[in-house]
């Protein structure tokens, strides 16, 4: 089996610093904010990316150890596969979010919809650009699991 080795692009500054303080389950909100501090060497790499308002941020679950292929995510009651889910331990331990992009200082991207720990590395960013219609998008189990939790 191949192996590719990786070195982060930068950091999140997140008010989290314990995985138990970010939101998760049926309807958890991500609005928090923080900073994404992309490394002097790179700074040439964030050219034009003011011009695009939400980013997709590729990073490391830094504290993950091991994987599970089949998990219960806090947002149901029922198992699934790891791959059905975002759950942390994975056996690559990657994760993806979408930030929406606040203001840019120099090597220094302020976001909000921060799901990641302080200090956790980041290993690419690219633009938000779904081609994908509203109407087409399906959110399987998630969507099962809303659809069951009482109406307030």
């Amino acid at each position: 089996m191949d192996e590719w080795r990786m070195k982060p692009i930068g950091h999140v500054r997140s008010p989290y610093t314990d995985a138990q303080q970010v939101p998760k389950g049926v309807g958890a909100q991500h609005a928090a904010e923080g900073t994404i501090e992309i490394l002097p060497e790179f700074e040439p790499g964030l050219l034009d990316i003011e011009g695009f308002s939400h980013l997709l941020v590729l990073w490391v679950f830094h504290q993950a150890d091991g994987f599970e292929l089949v998990v219960t995510p806090p947002a149901d009651t029922r198992p699934h596969g790891i791959f059905a889910t975002r759950a942390p331990r994975r056996p690559n331990p990657i994760a993806l979010t979408v930030v929406e992009l606040l203001s840019r200082e120099g090597c220094h991207l302020r976001v909000r919809g921060v799901d990641m720990l302080d200090n956790t590395p980041v290993l690419d960013i690219k633009p938000y650009t779904s081609s994908v219609p509203t109407e087409q998008l399906r959110r399987g189990w998630l969507q099962e699991a809303e659809d069951r939790q009482p109406r307030q």
